[in-house]
């Protein structure tokens, strides 16, 4: 295993001269970001309004390196909004022009702005009528020069020490689809759960379409006593329900406090009787809910901002449920 073995025989002067390298290369791309940042002008204005116009889908396409980038351009767009998709521009030439109608916008992206399958199916484009967005590093190249909106990517240098790997020129492609995709988020006025929505999966979705009423305990399975249950009998409700805590009702069954575990606790310091004290004397008056519509993840920031395990759920002002971390876990929002 030559790999291992040069693994171990690495010295200081090695890894110095590696994190000098990395070093080197970013910071060649963060200057690159900035320069475009500060050249940013009318031209991404006008691609974001007409990308925002358009009722078909952003067909975004590029060859090679600028292709990778362009895929993810697609989807970092169609996640927040904006329907998009990927296209190779080879396989268009062979069929997938089809997918492209006149209600399209395309984003192509070129660095040179000359790459031979964009340009072959240039004229396709115009037959069609589709509005044309060009990202290249070259203002007079072919791909610019036809294009209704020119986006400039040009870098001074990259960060490949022969100038020549694609490297700084695809990291400002990928942070101008960024802009863009984000820009338009915004003025969509596209929200967290519109972002749910197309994350459904996973903990992302979980954390922003899951709500407090989906994993809430209720009916039977909610812990309740009134204010003049002896401490006992709350004890005893608190171990059957498992939640830590119960819920106290006043003579109008409405919500007059909380007593859990941690005022067992301090009522036991005190040498509290559990057989002749009402749980009135014990408990927690106004308690902290949540609503039963707010994100699950609201309560999970909650009790861990107040340091407590379990909290009550209100709806319109009336107690619905309560829950606690062991919920909000199997849940996996946590």
């Amino acid at each position: 295993m030559p790999g291992l073995l040069y693994l171990f025989s690495m010295t200081s002067r090695d890894t110095t001269r590696f994190l000098d390298r990395a070093r080197h290369v970013l910071s060649i791309e963060a200057t690159a970001i900035e320069n475009i940042a500060q050249r940013l002008d009318a031209p991404f204005s006008e691609a974001c309004a007409l990308m925002l116009a358009c009722t078909g889908r952003i067909v975004v396409t590029g060859m090679g390196k600028s292709g990778h980038v362009a895929r993810k351009i697609a989807a970092t767009m169609s996640s927040t909004g904006s329907p998009a998709l990927f296209l190779h521009p080879a396989e268009a030439a062979h069929g997938d022009l089809g997918m492209i109608t006149p209600q399209d916008v395309v984003l192509a992206l070129s660095y040179s702005g000359e790459s031979d399958e964009l340009l072959t199916i240039l004229p396709s484009l115009k037959r069609i009528g589709v509005p044309l967005i060009a990202m290249t590093g070259n203002s007079k190249s072919t791909l610019a020069r036809e294009a209704h909106v020119w986006l400039d990517s040009a870098v001074e240098q990259e960060a490949c020490p022969l100038n020549l790997a694609p490297t700084a020129s695809t990291t400002v492609a990928l942070a101008l689809g960024d802009a863009l995709a984000v820009a338009m988020l915004e003025e969509r006025d596209f929200s967290a759960e519109d972002f749910a929505h197309s994350h459904p999966g996973g903990s992302l979705g979980r954390r922003l379409l899951i709500r407090v009423s989906d994993v809430m305990r209720q009916g039977d399975d909610l812990p309740t006593v009134h204010l003049d249950t002896p401490l006992r009998d709350a004890l005893m409700e608190i171990s059957r329900k498992g939640l830590g805590m119960t819920a106290v009702m006043d003579q109008n069954n409405a919500l007059a406090g909380i007593f859990t575990d941690g005022d067992l606790r301090r009522a036991l310091d005190r040498g509290v009787d559990v057989h002749h004290t009402r749980v009135l004397e014990v408990m927690t008056p106004n308690p902290i809910t949540i609503e039963a519509g707010k994100l699950a993840a609201e309560a999970v920031r909650i009790m861990e901002e107040r340091r407590i395990g379990a909290l009550l759920v209100t709806e319109g002002g009336k107690l619905a449920g309560a829950l606690n971390m062991h919920d909000l876990l199997r849940a996996r929002v946590v």
